[in-house]
This record gives C-alpha cells, sequence and structure tokens, in this order.
C-alpha cells in the first residue's frame, strides 16, 4: 500500500457532483484527490439525460441552488470544451387539459416570484415552439433557463479542469480517523490518502460511505429508464413534457411512475425518460417502464410512433426522503462533508453543489444560497433549530 503526498481535501466520487466539488475547491486555491471505485461518471451520471432544469422545482432551496447552478453552468459553458454539448434550449411544459392548465399557472406564478424565467403560450401558440407536437392540447409555458449537458463529457471535463489527483478503480475502504474521532483521509486497498477533509460525493452509495465514518445518511436508490431513437432530423427543439412529470419528481411513492420528457441532441437521436421506482438495486429491464414511456412520448409527439428505439439504458437515482440533497460538513464528524442525495437533478445542481462545498471548505459564501436546508443531520431523530420533518 502506498501513502500519497497529502492534498486538502479527498472527494469520493468521479460523477458531476464529485467533478464539480474538485472543480471549486481547485478553484478556490485547495489541492484535491478524486477517488472512486469506477470510471468518471460510471454511476448515476452517466446513466443521465443532462437535464439542467428550474421548471420542475416548486419555490425553495431546490430552486435556489437550481437558479444559481443555472448561472454557473452558462459560465462553465464558455470556459469548457464544446463536446459537452451545452444547449440553452430552454423547456417547454405542456397542459393537457384546462384544469392541468390552471394547476400549471398556479406553479409557474411561484416560480416566476422566486426568479424563475416563464411566459404562458396558449394551446394555439404551442406548435410555433413545437411544430411536431399532438394537436388538442390546452396550453403550455415556456422556460428559457432550462438547458442540457451531456454528463458524463461534462463530468470528465470538469474533473480534468480541476487540476485533481484523480484515482479510479479504487474503491473506499475505510475512512480514516483520529483518536478523537476527525477524519483525516480514506483508504484504499492501493493507498491511504490523507487530507483533513473528506467529501462523500458517492451518490447513491453516499449511505454507505457514512456508513464507513460511522454516520447515517438515509439515501436510497430509486430506479429511473430512458429510450434513445435512432437519429433523426431536429423534430424536437426544446425540452418538452407533461405538467404531470412535476409530480412525479415531489412524490415520494416507490412504485412505478413515468412521463414522459422528451428532448432532441445535437447528434440526432431523441432521448425520452423519465421513470421512477423504488426497487432497491434491482438492474432487470422493465418492459412495462418502457412501454410506457413509449407510448406517453407518442402521445405527445405523433411523429415519433414509428420511430426505431435502438437502445434503453436505466440508472439509480440518489433519493433521500425529503428530496432535497446532503451538502456540507456534518457535525457529527469533523472533517467529514455531503454533497449527495441530489436524486434526478445532480447534473443540473452539481455547479452549486460545487460552489457550497468548496465555500465549506475554505470559510468562503456560497453566493446567497443559504446551506442550512440541506444539512445532512437534518434526519437525526432528535429535533434541532432549523430541522425539515422526513415526508414519506
Amino acid at each position: 500500500m502506498s501513502k500519497s503526498q497529502s492534498p486538502d481535501a479527498v472527494i469520493i466520487g468521479a460523477g458531476v457532483v464529485g467533478a464539480a466539488c474538485a472543480y471549486y475547491a481547485g478553484r478556490a486555491g485547495l489541492s484535491v484527490a478524486v477517488v472512486d471505485r469506477g470510471p468518471v461518471a460510471g454511476g448515476t451520471t452517466g446513466a443521465g439525460e443532462g437535464n439542467l432544469l428550474v421548471s420542475d422545482k416548486e419555490p425553495g432551496p431546490e430552486l435556489d441552488l437550481a437558479l444559481l447552478s443555472v448561472r454557473l453552468w452558462r459560465d462553465l459553458a464558455v470556459l469548457l470544451p464544446p463536446d459537452v454539448e451545452y444547449e440553452a434550449k430552454g423547456g417547454l411544459v405542456v397542459a393537457s387539459d384546462p384544469t392541468s392548465l390552471k394547476a400549471l399557472r398556479a406553479f409557474a406564478e411561484g416560480q416566476r416570484a422566486a426568479g424563475v424565467e416563464t411566459a404562458e403560450v396558449p394551446g394555439d401558440g404551442l406548435r410555433s415552439l413545437e411544430p411536431h407536437l399532438a394537436a388538442g392540447l390546452a396550453g403550455g409555458f415556456h422556460y428559457p433557463q432550462d438547458s442540457q449537458v451531456q454528463p458524463a463529457r461534462a463530468a470528465a471535463r470538469l474533473l480534468a479542469a480541476s487540476g485533481a489527483a484523480v484515482h479510479l478503480g479504487e474503491e473506499v475502504t475505510g475512512i480514516l480517523r483520529t483518536p478523537s474521532g476527525a477524519v483525516r483521509g480514506v483508504r484504499t486497498a492501493r493507498r491511504d490518502l490523507t487530507a483533513p477533509a473528506v467529501v462523500n460525493a458517492a451518490g447513491t452509495w453516499g449511505g454507505a460511505v457514512a456508513a464507513l465514518a460511522g454516520t447515517e445518511l438515509p439515501v436510497r436508490p430509486r430506479r429511473g429508464f430512458v429510450l434513445v431513437t435512432e437519429p433523426l432530423p431536429r423534430v424536437v427543439r426544446h425540452k418538452v413534457y407533461a405538467a404531470d412529470y412535476i409530480a412525479d419528481v415531489a412524490s415520494g411513492s416507490a412504485a412505478l411512475q413515468s412521463s414522459a420528457v422528451v428532448e432532441g441532441t445535437p447528434a440526432g437521436p431523441v432521448l425520452i425518460g423519465a421513470t421512477r421506482e423504488r426497487v432497491g438495486f434491482d438492474r432487470s429491464l422493465s418492459t412495462e417502464a418502457l412501454r410506457r414511456l413509449a407510448a406517453q412520448a407518442a402521445a405527445l409527439f405523433p411523429v415519433l410512433a414509428d420511430v426505431r428505439v435502438l437502445r434503453a439504458y436505466h440508472g439509480f437515482r440518489p433519493y433521500l426522503p425529503d428530496h432535497l440533497p446532503a451538502i456540507g460538513p456534518d457535525p457529527r464528524v469533523p472533517g467529514l462533508l455531503h454533497a449527495c442525495g441530489h436524486e434526478g437533478a445532480g447534473i443540473g445542481l452539481a455547479p452549486a453543489t460545487g460552489l457550497l462545498i468548496a465555500a465549506a471548505l475554505t470559510g468562503g459564501a456560497g453566493e446567497g444560497v443559504d446551506p442550512a436546508p440541506f444539512r445532512p443531520e437534518r434526519f437525526d431523530d432528535t429535533p434541532g433549530p432549523g430541522r425539515r420533518e422526513n415526508t414519506p
């Protein structure tokens, strides 16, 4: 076993959140090591669509984080290579009937008051934005701040730009502790990486990493599928989904939920998500999930009904019971910080998460985002000031 030169922080996880933590920590002048049991973006990041959304978030802490991330992604798009495929394409949320449109209008009004840019589109105006949309929809809302990246490439480029020492294919088997209980690094089969701070950016496995450090974080896997069509001309211009997707995102149900999110890509294929279900780490193929996605996408865009689906893939979103990520220092274990539990929003929320982690490591500020709602210890049984109650 080798001993590497001690960095200021070790980050566990080479997905987009871990890469963003490394990037902003490096930009703050810290030396960083990143360790992952697999390749870059080998977990949830590599199974994502690359959504950078504000449209699906109600006013509150997660939306604040998303609005900051939207600005940061826009800056990063100028700095990172073009192969991250950043597209400020905008989102379009559609309602099938007047009742759904009324609910969507109330939701959008609250978002607008929180700083989201959105504009109502009448039913007869939807096809000016998306010519291939189904007829007869009641209306919708356009969200110009919604955008997209190629998630695996974005993670790789952020990591490369961070200047971090990267150790791939090395599973963390232990968290090193001082006699007083503070962390002092991590152990893998190949080396000890000593550092005064360890960041848990292990995504769906964030709970297991927390347990290695002697604490608890109730991260659970939530499985989701995505369909990929054959390459097409640009038949879908925006990120388009039906209003019921918003309810699915906020739901705590373990049952299979599906609502089509349809978008084109620069390479030509159309991506069709998204399903959600809590089935542990079951990797088996769900034909029912794929059937639902295909049917819902064709209902939104009839032009897709006869298009070939080339492949389907799936991954596990890191889900926390109150639908907020855990970001920041863990007071139960000095020197341990968490950056996990983002569920399906990790790619979109990664830059702001990285900025908050860098601020916590250096004693700086997080550009106006209150870190309190993301406190990792908020799930403890003993109530404390500012604690959020868990939802089922």
